[in-house]
């Protein structure tokens, strides 16, 4: 086996992340749906991170794009998104593939859902992921995953 296909692998992982905001179906998934209220919540660590690019077309068959960097670390980190399913206040399923410079890292399918509970929303995240050639891992992912949906909950609290 030569080096270039020691190093050319994927990793197949799903996670399941489950969240309850005290928020309705409806302000929940506004918050993913309304590019002003996605850029509070969906972003890098905020004393850590410079923004580049951010572009949203939130609709089935739209793309979603999002481009930054770690200030300790000029290159720059992409996520863009294809809208494949939404339903209002209910659904949304994107697919999505993840760069660093022009390193392709990961491709995954996202499914969130939303679930009135009381007064609030039980919301259900699932990924399914390629992670490619040692870049990346569901473990981080899913601890980026989390913090993500941790900023979503305290941008629902303004």
């Amino acid at each position: 086996m030569t080096t270039a296909e020691t190093t050319r692998n994927v990793t197949h992982a799903t996670f399941v992340i489950e969240r309850v905001y005290p928020q309705s179906p409806a302000r929940v998934f506004h918050a993913f749906a309304d590019p002003k209220a996605k850029a509070k919540w969906f972003h890098g660590p905020a004393d850590e991170w410079s923004e580049e690019t951010r572009e949203m077309d939130f609709r089935i068959g739209g793309r979603e794009t999002s481009v930054g960097q770690l200030h300790r670390d000029a290159t720059p980190h992409a996520f863009s998104a294809l809208y494949q399913d939404i339903v209002p206040d209910r659904r949304i399923v994107f697919s999505y593939d993840m760069l660093i410079g022009d390193r392709r890292i990961s491709v995954s399918l996202t499914t969130i859902e939303l679930k009135p509970e009381g007064q609030g929303t039980r919301l259900l995240f699932t990924e399914q992921g390629a992670y490619l050639d040692g870049y990346d891992d569901a473990g981080s992912r899913e601890r980026g995953t989390r913090e993500l949906l941790d900023q979503l909950g305290r941008s629902l609290m303004d």
